[in-house]
């Protein structure tokens, strides 16, 4: 882990690419904490499961009353044979298609899960990538399994940052491009047409990018990460029924989303897992063994 110096910064919106979730721009202060240089990676989860026998989200059969919730209402009940247990995969389009519609590139592959980040056929053993189809209950187990906790929302920009206070990016205010390769993120045509300049189809190794000024790898790109925070818009602080992620992942393009960027938010359900989700973990002082 890093130390993390305590500090005020402004938190929120800078340059062309930033969304009105990310306003207003609000001074915060947050203290110092110990965070994680990478992201989890498999090998780390691996040793996790191993000591505790944790089973993940996406390994358990998925319950009806739970999936409801997230569904348009009058969504009829799948027949049970459906109701197994699985993730939600990226798989690229034969061609161009309209970006309105996230549906056209994800879909939910039964027995895809941290193991098998593409489905059952396929299994990983990479372990200096970073753990996928996490949701973020599995990863608060590994946090206190490892007696740790999920950064806030604030304590995640703040690192990202690495000191830079009111830039655009992790390391600046330049963009990222084909020829300034900063962070593992998508070259080509979104969402059909890969070409991995960097190196990377999917996911990456950690410290496959050099770390931002804390000396934190892949805060920006390669998978997006859980915070503890329930998703909240600034100005009225009306929380949602989904957590806070961050950071951005290997699909991140300036096509579509342009989320490569301290500043930028997204939420997702905390019982989903998706093969370009992750998380790292952060340690108060007051908490240290």
């Amino acid at each position: 882990m890093v130390w993390i110096p305590g500090g005020e910064f402004a938190m929120g919106g800078v340059g062309p690419e930033a969304r009105p979730d990310e306003f207003p721009v609000h001074r915060v202060r947050v203290d110092g904490f110990w965070m994680d240089e990478t992201e989890v990676t498999v090998g780390q989860f691996k040793r996790f499961v191993a000591a505790t026998g944790y089973v993940t989200t996406a390994e358990k059969k998925p319950a009806w009353e739970e999936l409801r919730k997230q569904l348009p209402p009058g969504t009829p009940e799948p027949d049970e044979a459906m109701l197994v247990p699985g993730s939600m995969v990226f798989t690229p389009t034969a061609g161009p298609v309209p970006l309105d519609d996230w549906r056209r590139w994800w879909s939910w592959v039964p027995g895809a899960d941290w193991k098998h980040p593409l489905g059952p056929r396929g299994s990983i053993d990479q372990d200096d990538h970073p753990v996928v189809h996490v949701s973020w209950d599995d990863a608060v187990a590994f946090c206190t399994w490892a007696k740790k906790r999920l950064p806030t929302e604030a304590e995640w920009e703040f690192a990202c940052r690495g000191g830079l206070d009111g830039k655009r990016f992790a390391w600046g205010d330049d963009p990222p491009s084909n020829t300034n390769l900063r962070a593992n993120l998508w070259q080509g045509a979104f969402p059909y047409e890969k070409k991995p300049t960097d190196g990377f189809l999917l996911t990456a190794p950690v410290k496959s990018f050099p770390p931002n000024g804390y000396g934190l790898y892949d805060m920006i790109g390669n998978v997006w990460e859980w915070c503890a925070d329930w998703y909240r818009d600034y100005e009225t602080d009306a929380p949602e029924r989904q957590r806070v992620i961050r950071g951005g992942s290997f699909l991140c393009n300036e096509q579509y989303c342009a989320s490569y960027r301290p500043s930028a938010r997204m939420c997702t359900s905390p019982d989903t897992g998706q093969n370009h989700l992750g998380f790292r973990c952060v340690v108060s002082p007051a908490h240290q063994n």
